[in-house]
This record gives structure tokens, C-alpha cells and sequence, in this order.
């Protein structure tokens, strides 16, 4: 029996109760998983451990009452916890210091309290530090936590590094926990142990009042560091980074030798945050061969990387529509004695989201976000996707997990979540901050199997398109406003033409120029007053499938697709607008 069988069986059981038999429940013994993992892998298939997971229970709510207390400046932890909560990642980066920090007690327990066999239990000093985690979510008025447990304080299921989630922009607060527990039943894929906490903090620095309060739902997601590594068996002194903002370039003004006089480890970290070995000369070399268009991608594939994790990996981010994968949330490993190399999953809280924001009316998830187009702005991608070899096998790879993730298991699996975590969102703290109505949070459960057949389709439809393209930042000439962009890709290489509007407005209703059936990725608008406007490019090929710039503005409302912004200033100079999503 396959482990995705044994998945889908004991997901068909779950009830709509803690006690349920649910997605690896805590009542199944080791000996009924299929443990087929070896130890480290060094060039061959990546495989987890089966055993890591083997006292999981997927519907389980752990308490955890956390004292925050003042601490030193040796540590950074001399700060209030209202200071910890008063600024941002991007805040830090312009204040230029490190991560307030408070000195904390973390006790694990039930709804009554801290237990006797769990950590922290009797302790009255200080075991951990806390800090915020995150990147835009810093931004959030509710903030994730990262809590490093002090050396020889004790751990919590093999774990001294605790990340808290709250998860403020998933109206369900469970898709992260969903997608990690989906992987356990994906041979192919390396996964990570997730737990849903109720946290409680008691703030006994100066700006708190010293009783416990209910800071609500959090997912908990085992830290993909070294000591994860080791426990899903893999070589914990392997190469690890994290993808920070990375489309595979070379980057060579960045991504250097630590001996390098030039080496600029804050500036390396903005691209790949350094997790393992620290010795560079290996991921150099990939950059390297990757940018290397004389190197055929089937070459470099076969020998730097692992075409099932690959495509694996791609097709299941695919099919749950977790699009902010293409230059960041995840991670890529390498073992310490190998040139292989393999992308382990991160951050998946964006998955099934089409239906949420459909019901918020927001325009997210669409354009060239739908299917492989997607991933076209990634060096690594676009040359693999360009791969007829490549193409073959994520298809494989898609059809593979689209028949694991069952209407009927996604089903089970997400309404025995809602009926656990939604009394606690909408009766609680984070009522406050719930994006969806009660009615709606209802309506989006029911959407979730709907989304993956959707983003199934996507995918199937998504090689019929012309794939996306930048626009070039337009330019002043004597005849007036030349814009220029890429030459738009297309699988079956047909003829492509273009469109490209001008207005005044980011929805294009006050037109001030308009072309269609353009050959050439160029034109030339008419001289400009001075005021802001928008250009749109729209690729077509001649079975009329279209396709519009990478290119995209920011509205209250979600993104308007194949647009760029820029000024015309008074002396007739231009300036573009930047949208970075963060």
C-alpha cells in the first residue's frame, strides 16, 4: 500500500472531533506507516522520514502560556513586549539594528494550564527569547513570533526553535497546516511538522499588566534549520538557503565567497539567507551553469538537480495555487558530499486562495499568476518549462497528485479544520481581524476542492498562452513616448502580435491611445502633457490566446495586470513608477 493510500483512507475517516481519525492521527502506530526513507540523501530521490510524524494529530490544539519579561542587553532583550509589537522587519531595516527581543517563559500545556510532563512546567526564569518573525507580515497589527529556546532549557518535540504563526491574511487560518499535512501523502515531497497552538502572554514588563491574555489561534511550524534537517533525515551539515528574493541570476556583485574582501553577508541574505554550510564555491557554481545558456537545461538538471523534486515540488504548488513561489518561500539544500541539489517547501499560507478572494473582491491569483506562466520570470523555471523533457514530467507529476487530492479527502480534511479552528476565530481576539463573515468563511471551506480542479485546469489551459514579458521603462524621444518590452515566448510558436493602451487611469477608462495587431515589441505614443499615466501591453497569438506584461499595479483591490505606471514632469522628463510586492 502506497503512502498517499494510506493518506487518503485515514483522511476519509476523519471526523468532526479531536478524538476523529484524521490525517496521521496520534492513534496510529509507527509500524502501519510505510518508512522507506534512508538516513541522508546524496544523489539520489529526496524522501522524508515517515517516523518524524508518526505521533501527529492533525485536529490537535496545543496551549502554550508564554511570561514576557525584560532581559539584558547582552541578548537584546532589553525591551517591552509592546516595543517587540510596535515595529515592523522594515522598520528594523531602517532603524539599522537587530530585532527587539524580550526574555520569556515558555509553558506548554492545556486549556487548564501548564502541564507536569511538558516544558517549561515549575519554571518560574526565563527559558527562551521572543522576537517577531516575518517579512510583510511584521506589518500586521496581529505578529508572528519566533521563540529560540535557551541551551539546555529543554525543547518541545525535538524542537528549540518554536515558530508561531498567525496567519492575519488567511481568512480560514489553516491553509498553511493544510498544505504541510497534504505532503505527508506525497512521496516525493519533504514536509514539515505542524501543530495549531492557542496562545496565552503574560506581559510583566512595563508596559504590561502582568495577567494572562488570549492572543487567540496560531499555526506552529517546525523551523527549517539544521536540527529539522537531521529529524526528516537528511544532512544536517549540508548547504541550506533560504530564498529570500532569488530568480536563480548569478548575481555576481552579491553572491561571493565569504574570503571575498567584497563580501556582504546582510547584502548575500537579501537573496539567500545562509541556514547551513557556509562555504558558497558550490551554490556559485550552480548560478553559474544555470546562467550558462550553451549548457542545455537537461544537462544541467541531470546534474545539479533532482528531476522528480523538481517537478514535484512545481506541480504541487501548482495545484494547491500557491503563486508566491517564484522568487521566494522555500528553501534550496544540497548535501554536504553532493552536487545535487533539491527545493524543500516554505510558507504556504497563500494556497487555495482564489475563492477568498473572490468573495473580497479582490483580483489576485490572476493573469499570468494562473498555471506555469507563473514561474516564467524565474531563470531556473523559464529554462526548465522550455524543456520538452521537463514539460513531461511535471505533467506526470500533476496528474500524479492530482489523484491524491481528492475532492473527497480535500473535503474531509478541510471541514474537519473549519469545525475546530472557527469557534476560536470569530469568538475570540482574532475576530477582530477576521476578513470573512461567518456566512463566507463557510462558503470559501465548500470552495476548497472546487479551487484545485480550477487550478488544475489553469495549469492544463496555461501552455496554450503566450507567456509574460516586461515592459521597458518608457523613454523621451522627438516623436514622443517610446515603449518598448519583451518579445512574448509561445510553446508552439506561433505568431504573436500585441496591443498596447494609453490612459490616465490604472482600469484604462480615459484612453489617450490605443494600438492593436502590433508585429514589433515597440511603440512610439504621441509627445505628453505633464501628469501620471499607465501603458498596457497585451500579447496575442494567433489562436487568440492573450497574455499581458509581467508588469503590475497596485490598487486597493489587488493588482491590474499588464500595466505599468509613470510620470511626465513639467520640464518633460519621465519617471516610473516601482511596485516591489513585499
Amino acid at each position: 500500500m502506497t503512502k498517499k493510500l494510506i493518506c487518503l483512507l485515514l483522511a476519509l475517516c476523519t471526523l468532526f472531533s479531536f478524538g476523529g481519525c484524521g490525517l496521521f492521527s496520534s492513534e496510529q502506530s509507527p509500524a502501519e506507516k510505510i518508512e522507506s526513507r534512508y538516513d541522508i540523501v546524496q544523489n539520489g530521490p529526496l524522501r522524508d522520514k515517515d517516523l518524524v510524524y508518526s505521533s501527529d494529530n492533525p485536529t490537535e490544539i496545543v496551549s502554550m502560556y508564554l511570561t514576557v519579561s525584560t532581559g539584558n542587553s547582552g541578548e537584546n532583550t532589553n525591551h517591552t513586549w509592546e516595543e517587540v509589537n510596535s515595529y515592523s522587519a522594515y522598520d528594523y531595516d531602517e532603524m539599522g539594528v537587530d530585532r527587539y527581543k524580550v526574555a520569556g517563559l515558555l509553558q506548554v500545556g492545556n486549556e487548564n494550564g501548564p502541564l507536569p510532563e511538558e516544558l517549561g512546567y515549575g519554571q518560574v526564569s526565563p527559558n527562551c527569547t521572543v522576537q517577531i518573525r516575518g517579512q510583510s507580515s511584521s506589518r500586521n497589527a496581529q505578529k508572528n513570533y519566533k521563540i529560540k529556546l535557551k541551551d539546555n532549557k529543554g525543547e518541545w518535540r525535538g524542537q528549540t526553535t518554536i515558530a508561531l504563526n498567525k496567519h492575519q491574511g488567511d481568512g480560514l487560518r489553516f491553509r498553511n497546516k493544510l498544505a504541510y499535512d497534504l505532503i505527508k501523502g506525497i512521496d516525493q515531497l519533504m514536509g514539515l511538522r505542524t501543530t495549531f497552538v492557542r496562545l496565552y502572554v503574560k506581559d510583566t514588563t512595563a508596559s504590561g499588566d502582568g495577567q494572562f491574555h488570549d492572543y487567540g489561534i496560531y499555526t506552529q511550524v517546525e523551523q527549517l534549520n539544521k536540527t529539522a534537517l537531521e529529524a526528516h533525515g537528511l544532512d544536517r551539515n549540508g548547504h541550506l538557503y533560504k530564498i529570500n528574493y532569488c530568480e536563480f541570476y548569478r548575481y555576481e556583485d552579491v553572491i561571493k565567497l565569504k574570503t571575498d574582501p567584497t563580501y556582504n553577508q546582510k547584502a548575500f541574505e537579501e537573496i539567500l539567507e545562509i541556514k547551513g554550510d557556509d562555504d558558497h564555491q558550490k551554490l556559485i557554481d550552480l548560478l553559474t551553469k544555470i546562467n550558462d545558456f550553451t549548457i542545455p537545461i537537461e544537462t544541467v538538471i541531470e546534474e545539479n538537480f533532482d528531476m522528480e523534486n523538481l517537478t514535484y515540488w512545481m506541480a504541487f504548488h501548482l495545484l494547491m495555487g500557491n503563486i508566491d513561489t517564484q522568487s521566494r518561500n522555500f528553501y534550496l539544500y544540497s548535501p554536504l558530499n553532493s552536487n545535487t541539489w533539491y527545493i524543500l517547501t516554505w510558507d504556504c499560507d497563500g494556497s487555495l486562495k482564489r475563492s477568498e478572494y473572490e468573495v473580497l473582491g479582490r483580483t489576485d491569483q490572476s493573469g499570468w499568476e494562473k498555471g506555469v506562466s507563473n514561474y516564467w520570470g524565474n531563470v531556473l523555471f523559464q529554462r526548465c518549462l522550455k524543456s520538452s523533457q521537463f514539460r513531461q514530467a511535471l505533467d506526470t507529476a500533476v496528474e500524479d497528485i492530482k489523484a491524491y487530492l481528492t475532492p473527497e479527502l480535500i473535503s474531509s480534511t478541510t471541514q474537519s479544520y473549519a469545525s475546530i479552528i472557527k469557534p476560536y476565530i470569530y469568538a475570540g481576539p482574532d475576530a477582530t481581524y477576521a476578513p470573512l463573515t461567518s456566512e463566507e468563511y463557510d462558503y470559501v471551506v465548500s470552495c476548497i476542492p472546487k479551487d484545485i480542479e480550477n487550478n488544475y485546469i489553469f495549469y492544463k489551459e496555461s501552455f496554450n498562452f503566450p507567456m509574460p514579458f516586461f515592459i521597458a521603462t518608457p523613454k523621451k524621444t522627438d516623436a514622443g513616448i517610446s515603449v518598448m518590452w519583451d518579445a512574448a515566448f509561445d510553446f508552439d510558436s506561433e505568431t504573436v502580435t500585441y496591443s498596447a493602451e494609453l490612459a490616465t487611469d490604472c482600469y484604462f477608462n480615459e484612453i489617450v491611445a490605443s494600438y492593436t495587431g502590433l508585429d514589433l515589441p515597440t511603440i512610439t505614443f504621441p509627445p505628453l502633457a505633464p501628469g501620471q499615466y499607465f501603458v498596457r501591453v497585451i500579447a496575442t497569438n494567433k489562436s487568440g490566446y492573450s497574455q499581458p506584461a509581467f508588469d503590475s499595479y497596485l490598487t486597493e483591490t489587488g493588482k491590474v495586470y499588464g500595466t505599468k505606471c509613470f510620470y511626465v514632469n513639467q520640464d518633460g522628463s519621465l519617471v516610473e513608477e516601482y511596485y516591489v510586492e513585499t
